[in-house]
């Protein structure tokens, strides 16, 4: 747009309104808004884009400046569409859900199969509005009245009767309608008779075209010069026109500028010698600083030597305290981890010294050996019982067996006895 000029920028304004007033040559609004269920682009306003309810042309650049990205994408297609088919070449209508890039793909290669050159990124297209999507639709509407046929004429001018040149209004310069406006007014004043200027300028220009009729007479006045000279004084106080000058006019303006351009030269002329003087003690005291700067820093060089050494020795005492403050963190990372296994340690060691400490599992020991030693006793006596039985049993038994053996020996004796 900077190569272009200035107003390139705007280019596509014009543009737009270009391609509008072709549309509307087209008949669009009959033949592709009605066939697609869409409002004028003039009237219609954005109800929902399922329906094809589009921003209007508010300002008539509805491609130029952008409303809504979508809608407009899809009304350029469609629109693109309509006028590659009126141009006689067939093209498919797009649909909503389509690809854009194959759409916008198809639109170009039409375009340059009329012969028009398309020097911009298909993806300018995508939008839906710009420059390029103006262009693109200028083209294709210029292609569509070409095939219809229709040809640009000259304009045809309506005659007018011939009238004098307009004077531009201006409060301090005479004009015609201000003449007639004044002379009304003198007229409800005083009721004098006056001279009709258009029943005049009508005279004169019969009068012309009578004089232009016959160039070769000469002209000779009929009318007497005392008669003259009193109807001029009759009519004078008539013709009076006070001009009235107004802040507004131009000619003030520039007797405005001339005057303070005077001023500023005059008060230039007594400030310029201050100004000098001025300049001039400005420039003395830069110079006493400079010196001053250069004997100050001569003195105080040897000062500047040793702060110089000072800064080198603290730059180097803070590389050294950030390496040790480095290594101070790395070590209270590892004392934090060491007083965490302290602690883990120390309450181990609490739990084992508590329960070695408590009384409880002893008295439990103590009373299950009291309980063993009695159950011991109760077991040493079943004991005891049951030998002194298995005793008695024994006895017993012997003696049966002793006394069955006495009860069989005795009565063999006896026999062998008889």
């Amino acid at each position: 747009a900077v190569e272009r000029g200035p107003g390139a920028a705007y280019h596509m304004f014009v543009l737009m309104e270009d391609v509008l007033e072709k549309l509307k040559l087209l008949s669009y609004e009959e033949e592709a808004l009605r066939r697609h269920n869409m409002r004028p682009l003039s009237r219609c306003g954005m109800q929902n884009i399922f329906i094809y309810h589009f921003l209007p042309f508010s300002n008539r650049h509805y491609f130029a400046l952008p409303t809504n990205p979508g809608e407009q994408f899809f009304m350029f297609c469609t629109l693109a569409a309509w006028l590659i088919t009126k141009a006689g070449h067939p093209f498919e209508q797009p649909q909503e859900y389509d690809d854009p890039n194959a759409i916008i793909s198809k639109i170009l290669s039409e375009l340059r199969s009329f012969g028009r050159p398309v020097d911009f990124p298909p993806a300018k297209l995508k939008a839906g509005y710009g420059e390029q999507a103006c262009y693109v639709l200028d083209c294709l509407a210029e292609e569509a009245l070409k095939y219809t046929g229709f040809s640009w004429k000259r304009p045809v001018y309506p005659t007018e009767e011939l009238e004098e040149k307009e004077i531009t209004e201006d409060d301090a310069e005479l004009t015609l309608n201000k003449l007639e406006e004044e002379v009304v007014e003198e007229e409800s004043d005083n009721e004098e008779n006056f001279i009709d200027l258009n029943v005049l300028k009508a005279q004169t220009y019969k009068s012309d075209m009578s004089d232009s009729a016959k160039q070769e007479e000469i002209l000779e006045s009929t009318t007497d010069a005392a008669e003259w000279n009193l109807e001029v004084e009759r009519v004078l106080p008539q013709l009076k026109v006070t001009v009235r000058t107004d802040n507004k006019d131009w000619r003030i303006h520039v007797d405005q500028m001339h005057q303070h351009k005077d001023g500023i030269e005059s008060a230039l002329k007594e400030t310029r010698g201050y100004l000098d003087k001025l300049h001039n003690e400005i420039s003395r005291t830069l110079e006493k600083i400079n010196s001053r700067e250069k004997y100050v820093n001569n003195q105080l060089e040897h000062l500047v030597q040793e702060y110089r050494s000072a800064q080198a020795l603290l730059s180097e005492a803070k590389e050294k305290y950030q390496e040790g403050s480095g290594g101070v963190t790395e070590r209270i990372k590892v004392l934090s981890e060491i007083t965490e296994i302290l602690e883990r340690v120390k309450q181990e060691m609490e739990e084992k010294g508590s329960s070695m400490t408590d009384g409880a599992p002893l008295v439990k020991i103590k009373q299950a050996l009291t309980k063993l030693k009695q159950e011991t006793v109760q077991m040493d006596i079943r004991i005891g019982v049951m030998e002194h039985t298995l005793l008695q049993s024994k006895l017993k038994e012997k003696s049966n067996m002793t006394r069955d053996m006495h009860a069989t020996m005795i009565p063999e004796s006896t026999v062998d006895a008889y």
